[in-house]
């Protein structure tokens, strides 16, 4: 099947190149951004004698010409006109950025307002092991953010066993990837290194993904308390949950009935790592309580499974081929 990448140039972009090249099915017949005029090996010289394809500046019209899937790489705000344009046209759509996976209402309240209404109903919300048989019908994807990958599959095992009225504390930190290629303070090798800080702690826009795909999965509300951390590292997720259970439970029991047909879920006897994780799909758990004290701690990587491998895996499901095919499974170790 012929597929195309739109909004190449960031490091999600250059993420699914790399899968998709290897990919049994997939066939890379177009790759945009938004100044074309220029060889996807000098956008990326890491592809150098790997891959021979001319950049576009992003048309729709010349995509739905070229290709049968469109991946969007794109900056929230930006993806939904192409998205739009595209679906109209007929082509399937992985879009990696927030703007169809949040009901109208909270997207708009955290986002900006919305310019496609009409399709926020047709999307899936791209978590596989909850949302499998959905996203088998699907023609938009809607690729979940990073942070709420790693903490809604250490979290939504456990929510019915979770006292009621509770609180729910989520710690998160991530490689400096996360925040993409664009120039910041905080991201500058001199603040960076050898420091970790917290941003935008209880105000995060993933903290409203994670509290209404709750709701949505599991018609509970929890106050959902989320604090994400910069990590002085490329790439990487590790999220520690911490809530209090109804009773004193088989935790572990729990964990592996519920993902034990998952492909991509491993599930560990002692807490997670980065490395485990790094250039695979996989999200690492591990669980332990003290009482009715809860502890579930997980480990992706941002950039695979919480982007661009998790976006290919639902094309997979939308496209009638094995969730595994292409995935990446071999870490980035040492």
């Amino acid at each position: 099947m012929n597929v195309a990448i739109i909004g190449a140039s960031g490091y999600t972009g250059l993420e699914l190149i790399k899968i998709l090249i290897n990919h049994p099915k997939f066939n890379i017949t177009y790759i945009a951004n938004s100044t074309g005029e220029e060889n996807v090996q000098d956008l990326h010289p890491c592809l150098k004698d790997v891959i021979d394809v001319e950049v576009q500046k992003a048309d729709a019209k010349e995509v739905a010409k070229a290709a049968d899937l469109a991946f969007l790489a794109l900056p929230h705000k930006t993806a939904m006109f192409f998205a739009k344009e595209l679906l109209d046209l007929g082509v399937k759509v992985v879009d990696l950025s927030a703007d169809y996976r949040l009901e109208l209402e909270t997207y708009e309240k955290h986002y900006c307002p919305h310019e496609d209404k009409e399709h926020i109903k047709d999307s899936v919300y791209g978590l596989p092991e909850y949302y499998s048989e959905d996203l088998k019908n699907a023609k938009l994807v809607a690729n979940p953010g990073c942070f709420p990958t790693a903490a809604l599959l250490a979290l939504l095992p456990f929510i019915d066993y979770i006292e009621e009225g509770s609180q729910v504390f989520i710690d998160a930190k991530t490689g400096m990837s996360g925040a993409g290629k664009g120039l910041k303070e905080v991201t500058h090798f001199g603040h960076l290194n050898e420091n970790c800080h917290a941003y935008n702690p209880f105000n995060h826009r993933h903290m409203p993904e994670i509290e209404e795909k709750i709701q949505k999965l599991t018609n509970k509300e929890f106050q959902i308390n989320f604090v994400p951390h910069l990590l002085p590292i490329t790439r990487g997720m590790l999220v520690s949950v911490f809530a209090t259970l109804k009773d004193e439970i088989d935790v572990e029991k729990i964990l592996e009935d519920r993902y034990k047909d998952s492909e991509f879920i491993r599930l560990r006897n002692i807490p997670v790592d980065l490395k485990s994780t790094a250039g695979t799909n996989f999200c690492d758990l591990y669980v332990s309580r003290n009482g009715k004290a809860l502890f579930v701690n997980s480990s992706i990587d941002n950039l695979l499974r919480g982007a661009s491998s998790q976006a290919v895996v639902n094309a997979n499901l939308i496209c009638g081929f094995e969730e595994y095919e292409g995935i990446p499974k071999i870490a980035y170790v040492p």
